[in-house]
């Protein structure tokens, strides 16, 4: 289980000093949605899990380790992020092999068949990432996300941009992979409606807090 017990962060903008004092609990398993207005802290919420921002106090645990003073390399999540961070000019399977450490090529290729055959693109292994389309391309992105196998897998508005039908297959996709994996999954989304597909629960950002819905 990830718990993220009362933590806070303020910043200063040009016009005003922001507070934010989150807590949350996800499980194994579950897809956890963050929905709010723009500014209202949504992306500051997953930058303080991941350890991209240091808050002022409070803890971040996973299986009741603590792992708010962990560096963001050594945390157990992955991000998933809006814009999919591809080279173009690299193939689909060296795309994902950035994903790894620590490169085994007997073993990688094969985790990499088999993560390609779940994300559906088993046939695009060797094809370059500039010849896919956009769906195509966040599936690459997921697949890469998997093969580090972490725990805790963060979406921030992964799938803006996407047209619906293939919005709608990422979202399923996530929410098979997540029960199947038993990960835990927290997606940050402008779109209540993506929550109502896929979310086991629904956190709303304001006013610098969360309210579950």
């Amino acid at each position: 289980m990830l718990k993220v017990n009362s933590i806070v962060y303020k910043y200063k903008d040009e016009n005003q000093e922001n507070r934010y004092d989150f807590t949350l609990e996800a499980n194994r398993g579950e897809i956890v949605g963050i929905i709010g207005a723009s500014g209202n802290g949504k992306s500051t919420l997953l930058d303080l899990i991941s350890g991209f921002l240091t808050p002022i106090s409070g803890d971040i645990t996973n299986d009741d380790k603590n792992i708010s003073n962990l560096m963001p390399e050594k945390r157990p999540i992955t991000i998933l992020f809006q814009n999919y961070n591809l080279f173009e000019h690299l193939s689909v399977e060296k795309n994902i092999l950035l994903g790894i450490e620590n490169i085994n090529r007997k073993n990688d290729a094969e985790k990499i068949d088999e993560i390609l055959k779940e994300v559906g693109l088993e046939e695009y292994k060797k094809k370059i990432a500039s010849s896919l389309s956009g769906g195509q391309q966040q599936r690459v992105a997921l697949a890469r996300a998997l093969l580090r196998n972490k725990p805790i897998l963060l979406l921030d508005e992964p799938f803006t941009g996407l047209d619906f039908q293939t919005r709608t297959t990422m979202l399923k996709l996530v929410k098979k992979i997540t029960k199947t994996k038993q990960i835990c999954t927290i997606m940050v989304t402008h779109d209540s409606s993506d929550c109502d597909k896929i979310a086991d629960k629904v956190y709303e950002v304001k006013n610098g807090k969360l309210t579950l819905l």
